[in-house]
């Protein structure tokens, strides 16, 4: 078979549709149209079902692009290698992680890591679902607990509680709890516990909300958690490590607080040499060491 032909088929079944896939390929419609055609006559079936509103893969056409995907994960890990190889540290990184930790603890402290690599080029996924390293839906990944896949390399970079934070202007206004029965008489923000997140910060949340509250106030993310303690309205349940960067938060109620929550950095072992996994993981681990020391200096 043509690799052209078949690069050209994997654009248009990842995309699902010929314009689209043209638009990427930086081809014509036609163009891309005739390729697919010469493909679908080589191997005598066709490979996409047409209608209306695009392209369907046929069955013979999802045995294909399982085929296609499989080499284009392949290239890339290849190409990613090959590049690897320089001095320079530069290419794209793709990194996954949490809502909260990466618009809370790692989003702000990525100014240090393009000051030192300019050429970077970070795509940075924020979701609750877990990424497959392995099969390169991610480069490397920062997780709320230990990865379980195999063929990973991991590193345990530290453990975070959820803890009880306040503004003061909110605590002037209302008063400073000293004992948690005293929450009945203030609003609490937390992530609502259908929210994805782990399960520890889920069931300090339940303990918390068992209680009698004067209100209460829900959101499925400890960005939208923060901006509400920022803006006075409650007593917030977030991770502690947003304290280091908000100091106009106020701890409350120390003796209120989630179990552990393990925080790993992972990523495959065929990346075990790459230059951009090693520069990103030193710059986690360094901000991660003053952010220690930084803490360690409050208490």
């Amino acid at each position: 078979m043509d690799w052209d032909k078949l690069r050209i088929f994997h654009a248009v079944a990842d995309a699902g549709s010929l314009t689209h896939a043209g638009d990427a390929l930086q081809l014509s419609q036609s163009a891309v149209s005739r390729q697919i055609r010469a493909l679908e006559e080589a191997l005598d079936t066709s490979l996409f079902h047409r209608h209306a509103r695009g392209l369907i893969l046929t069955e013979q056409g999802e045995l294909l692009f399982k085929a296609t995907k499989s080499m284009s994960r392949e290239l890339e890990t290849a190409s990613a290698r090959i590049r690897d190889s320089e001095d320079e540290v530069f290419g794209e990184l793709r990194v996954t992680t949490t809502t909260g930790f990466g618009t809370l603890f790692l989003a702000p402290r990525l100014p240090t890591l393009y000051a030192q690599y300019p050429e970077l080029k970070i795509d940075l996924m924020l979701e609750e679902r877990v990424l497959d390293l392995p099969m390169r839906e991610a480069d490397v990944a920062i997780r709320m607990k230990e990865p379980s896949q195999a063929d990973l390399i991991r590193k345990r970079l530290m453990n975070v509680n959820m803890r009880l934070f306040a503004t003061s202007e909110y605590l002037r206004a209302n008063g400073t709890p000293h004992a948690i029965e005293d929450l009945s008489d203030y609003r609490l923000i937390s992530q609502n516990v259908t929210s994805a997140q782990v399960s520890v910060g889920a069931q300090l949340i339940r303990e918390l909300n068992a209680r009698p509250l004067r209100s209460t106030f829900t959101v499925n993310n400890y960005f939208g958690v923060l901006q509400a303690v920022l803006n006075h309205l409650g007593i917030g349940v977030l991770p502690d490590y947003v304290a280091e960067d908000f100091p106009e938060l106020v701890h409350v109620l120390p003796e209120v607080a989630s179990g552990d929550i393990p925080v790993f950095l992972a990523f495959p072992e065929e990346l075990r040499h790459s230059r951009r996994i090693a520069a990103f993981r030193d710059f986690v681990v360094q901000e991660i060491q003053a952010y220690r020391r930084a803490r360690q200096m409050q208490g």
